[in-house]
């Protein structure tokens, strides 16, 4: 990374410190004694999906389920139940299990050392890093699809920024950031917000933008993207995504067993739904067979 790009980088963040800190929604994680557990539930529940949905969803988590213990004292069962329509339900049960570990061998509270996290079940290094900074305020870099789209326009002068590049986005990010611990959190927090809000992935609100008379794109022209494209998820509808979250929904509804019969009648493909339901299965999310039935796991 050249000097040019470190000066460009580092220009954005007070403008966007100021633009945050008037105008950053307001929301459980980012309000002041929110727990380091809630951050992490958060930041798992955040994964592709909304805002809006997430938010009902993690209040009434946390309601239930206040500390590591409380989750981990409960049935993986009850944890994928209670993730309801969140999608990717293998989330609640890296969940159920990274609660058990903080339990068991963290004292019930949620370790501050990035590896420490990362060493947790199901947790990567976004979330490790997320957890680090926006529960415990230590300056690291945090890096989603968001951030990488504003740092590829602004910065580098980009207008899309293809696959991630942990090599570079990390360092990128990191000379955004101020050397204030709670300036580079909240940094962390306002490039996000950004993305997400004002610098979107289609039609960017480019006059409401607080840093547009520093994005490098926007300064080019707004030249289109000539380079690799991150990949795209595939078509919900008629996918065996689709298929699972039935299945899922199905066997949530049920207190018994849920037989093969009752699993035919929710697609009609049954090369698909056998394929489905065998992902299932394979994931921990169902247990059982034809004899007994399938119900979700019990641990």
């Amino acid at each position: 990374m050249d000097d040019a790009t470190i000066h460009r980088a580092a220009a954005i963040s007070s403008p966007l410190l100021a633009w945050y800190r008037q105008e950053a929604r307001d929301l459980p994680w980012r309000r002041p004694g929110f727990p380091a557990w809630g951050t992490l539930v958060s930041e798992i529940m955040l994964q592709q999906t909304q805002v809006a949905r997430v938010v009902p969803r993690l209040e009434a988590w946390l309601t239930r389920w206040p500390t590591p213990a409380d989750l981990a004292a409960s049935p993986p069962a009850d944890a994928v139940r209670a993730w309801d329509r969140l999608g990717y339900p293998r989330r609640a049960l890296a969940l159920h299990a990274a609660a058990t570990v903080i339990a068991e061998q963290h004292d019930n509270v949620v370790p501050r050392d990035v590896d420490a996290l990362l060493a947790l079940p199901g947790i990567g290094d976004y979330t490790a890093r997320a957890v680090a900074v926006f529960a415990y305020g230590d300056r690291h870099p945090v890096v989603d699809v968001n951030v990488r789209r504003v740092l590829a326009r602004a910065v580098l002068g980009q207008g899309e920024p293809g696959p991630a590049k942990p090599k570079q986005d990390l360092p990128l990010m990191d000379a955004t950031l101020p050397d204030d611990r709670d300036d580079a959190a909240a940094t962390n927090a306002a490039v996000m917000e950004l993305g997400a809000l004002v610098c979107v992935a289609r039609s960017p609100a480019c006059d409401a933008c607080p840093i547009a008379d520093r994005c490098a794109w926007r300064a080019a022209g707004y030249p289109e993207h000539d380079g690799p494209r991150a990949p795209k998820q595939s078509r919900f509808a008629g996918s065996d995504r689709q298929v699972r979250g039935m299945i899922m929904a199905e066997l949530r509804a049920s207190d018994v067993p849920v037989t093969r019969d009752e699993i035919a009648m929710v697609w009609p493909d049954e090369a698909q739904r056998d394929r489905a339901l065998a992902s299932l299965l394979r994931d921990g999310l169902a247990e059982g067979d034809d004899v007994e039935g399938y119900r979700l796991p019990r641990g």
